[in-house]
């Protein structure tokens, strides 16, 4: 057990945890002409984030610790566009965390939950490109 790691997939887990009610909350609250195909993924990213909620917490529990049930700090309200942008910057932020999460497991030595957050990475950017190309804009 590396209690490195397991506060680190906690540290993620809350993070996903918000990621859920943030975009939930972006699903019932979105209005306006564009809204009923972004209402959609709102939806289903949020299916996505409670995926890896899950996965992290299996996770933690194997390797011998107790997951959080604690969200991080959740963005609520604007208009269309600021809601996307707000999860726009939610999805880098992941990228950014599990990165660096990815490398300290690497230097822990538990390539187990490395595979597991590379993949979670990657729907992270896969998110993050579907809300760059929402808002016609390339940051890569």
């Amino acid at each position: 057990m590396s209690k490195k790691i397991i506060d680190a997939l906690n540290l993620d887990r809350a993070y996903e945890l918000s990621a859920i009610i943030q975009y939930m909350g972006h699903h019932y609250e979105a209005e306006g002409l564009e809204s009923p195909a972004v209402i959609e993924i709102f939806k289903k990213t949020s299916m996505d984030e409670m995926k890896h909620a899950e996965t992290l917490a299996e996770r933690i529990v194997y390797l011998g610790g107790v997951p959080v049930q604690k969200p991080t700090e959740i963005v609520r309200g604007g208009d269309l566009k600021k809601m996307i942008k707000d999860d726009l910057a939610a999805e880098n932020g992941a990228i950014k965390r599990y990165k660096e999460h990815i490398k300290l497991c690497e230097l822990e030595g538990d390539p187990t939950t490395r595979l597991m957050l590379e993949q979670i990475l990657s729907d992270e950017e896969g998110h993050a490109d579907t809300w760059e190309t929402t808002l016609g804009i390339r940051n890569r």
